[in-house]
């Protein structure tokens, strides 16, 4: 009789061993957000690395080739950094699946300033809207207000819902961060203030989405980034990202407003304090107290008083 022989499992490429991987990190309940810039990144690394060819083929010098390749193209040493992350937590999970051996070398991110919104083009965004404006305008003007006092990400801001501002405590939960924590941030009275008169006309049940669209439900990403687009430019703002308020509330927190680091770490939700000490060695900060002080929305927008003769 015929011996039958079975056919041996064909080698998986590099690509689907990368969805793999994608799988298990979804699976792990890695952020939505995370899982996007993985396939983005890996998108981009495809035009200088061959992601088809079989995956046990990939050696070190491959992925030299590659990062090679890269500084030819011209792309920005924190770029590739970039991606060599990503290529190091793939292939840290590779190993600890014993589907390689593979190690990467880090490549450590050259330190840049953070651009920053200027006090003018603060001035025009913090401007109050002019009654009758509709909804949409008056809901990014809050917004806008909101992350110059708190600092947080856009995801983190389109998550929040009604339930989370707590007026007798002065301050609001955050339930989505990237770290996945829960996050307690106190709110200046100017910004408690405009948020009252927001969740007036806003309305809404508890669990409904605090920043929502005009028929009151979630903000999607793309909405959301639109509407500060919009916003900025009618206000003669041409710089329209809303990370760029991240940077601006930690640089000010940090040099008018007399914060200390630590404050900043909680305030941004770093889980360690590498972030919040680059913050520092780029914008050079001193220590303060009260966060009424502390906050740049109530620090900008307190009033001056005029000297009488």
């Amino acid at each position: 009789m015929q011996k039958i022989t079975m056919p041996m499992e064909v080698s998986k490429n590099f690509l689907e061993v990368f969805e793999m991987f994608i799988t298990s990190q979804t699976a792990k309940g890695v952020a939505d957000i995370t899982i996007r810039n993985y396939r983005y990144n890996m998108k981009n690394m495809k035009n200088y690395f061959d992601a088809e060819r079989p995956f046990d083929a990939v050696s070190k010098r491959d992925i030299e080739a590659m990062v090679v390749a890269m500084r030819k193209a011209g792309l920005a040493h924190n770029t590739i950094a970039t991606y060599n992350r990503m290529l190091k937590t793939f292939y840290n999970w590779c190993g600890n699946e014993n589907l390689s051996s593979l190690t990467i070398a880090t490549i450590k991110e050259k330190e840049t300033v953070k651009e920053t919104y200027t006090d003018e083009e603060l001035r025009r965004l913090l401007q109050r809207p002019e009654k009758g404006c509709d909804f949409g305008e008056f809901r990014s003007w809050v917004v806008v207000n909101f992350l110059l006092n708190c600092g947080c990400r856009a995801a983190t801001v389109r998550n929040i819902q009604n339930r989370d501002v707590d007026f007798e405590a002065s301050q609001v939960v955050f339930r989505h961060n990237k770290n996945g924590k829960i996050q307690v941030i106190p709110l200046c009275s100017l910004m408690a203030n405009i948020l009252r008169e927001y969740m007036k006309i806003r309305g809404g049940k508890p669990e409904d989405y605090l920043f929502c669209d005009v028929y009151g439900g979630m903000l999607t990403e793309d909405a959301l980034r639109h509407a500060i687009t919009r916003y900025n430019k009618s206000r003669g703002v041409n710089s329209t990202s809303i990370h760029k308020f991240r940077h601006t509330f930690a640089r000010k927190y940090l040099l008018d407003c007399g914060g200390n680091a630590f404050t900043l770490q909680k305030l941004m939700g770093h889980s360690t304090l590498n972030m919040t000490k680059h913050y520092c060695r780029v914008f050079d900060s001193d220590v303060g107290k009260d966060y009424d002080l502390h906050s740049p929305l109530a620090q900008f927008q307190k009033t001056k008083a005029r000297i009488q003769r």
